[in-house]
């Protein structure tokens, strides 16, 4: 009987061991690691399909631009017709909305909705989760099929779009496949998914991604990425002059 209880508290203790070894504050990094681009600018194709009960269908086409290095991106709009020529850039800090019926350019924030969609300007951004999150809590779990590690996030800055998160981050490879988005009332604001990802230069992007607004059943947007590209974009293109020129 003795042996038995030694042989539960010892497997207890390894499990708890095991646990606490898991460095999740580290697991940010890495997923950082593994979705940013560093050293060579990415571009890509993005369809965008919105739906809103009571509303028509939103499909809207872009092309966009990115480069971590310098923390920028530009999001041009190329369909349909009534948005087409919208421009979403950001350097640095900046982030501007140009119009090209005004041909004019407004300052908004990284926390905004994109062009009246369920994703926002930050989903464009690079991946800075260990800079912005500390790691609250985390747990080993299961989602579908996958082995992945429940991570509950807290803001370290009001620069966020959403102070609190929950993120399912694969055991392996360390790929979000699912974020749950809090206010600050720990309210559930949105919920997105991340499938389909491809591997380019050791790094992995989600060709697939679903955005679902849970205060306004039914709001959804899904995202498509198509035609990645790895390659120098001419430093030209992360300027307010090139969105106009693009644009007219």
């Amino acid at each position: 009987m003795k042996k038995i209880v030694f042989a539960a508290m010892f497997a207890a203790s390894v499990a708890a061991l095991s646990a606490q070894a898991v460095d999740y504050q580290g697991i940010l990094a890495k997923i950082d690691e593994m979705a940013n681009f560093q050293n060579q600018d990415i571009s890509m194709s993005v369809t965008l399909v919105t739906d809103k009960p009571g509303s028509d269908r939103s499909v809207k086409k872009a092309k966009f631009f990115r480069r971590d290095r310098d923390d920028a991106f530009l999001m041009l709009i190329e369909q349909p017709d009534v948005n087409k020529g919208e421009g979403y850039l950001k350097v640095d800090d900046n982030l501007w909305f140009y119009d090209p019926n005004t041909r004019a350019f407004s300052h908004t924030s990284i926390k905004e909705k994109f062009s009246d969609s369920q994703a926002n300007n930050d989903d464009f951004s690079s991946s800075k989760m260990a800079v912005d999150y500390k790691v609250v809590t985390g747990e080993e779990a299961k989602l579908g099929k996958f082995d992945v590690y429940v991570l509950t996030l807290e803001a370290t800055s009001d620069k966020v779009t959403y102070p609190m998160e929950k993120i399912w981050v694969t055991r392996d490879k360390t790929l979000v496949l699912k974020t749950e988005d809090y206010s600050l009332s720990k309210r559930l604001m949105r919920t997105s998914l991340f499938t389909n990802y491809q591997q380019i230069n050791g790094r992995y992007i989600p060709l697939t991604q679903l955005y679902v607004d849970n205060l306004n059943v039914g709001e959804k947007t899904q995202m498509t990425m198509a035609d990645v590209n790895i390659g120098t974009i001419p430093d030209t293109v992360f300027t307010k002059s090139y969105v106009e020129r693009v644009s007219k």
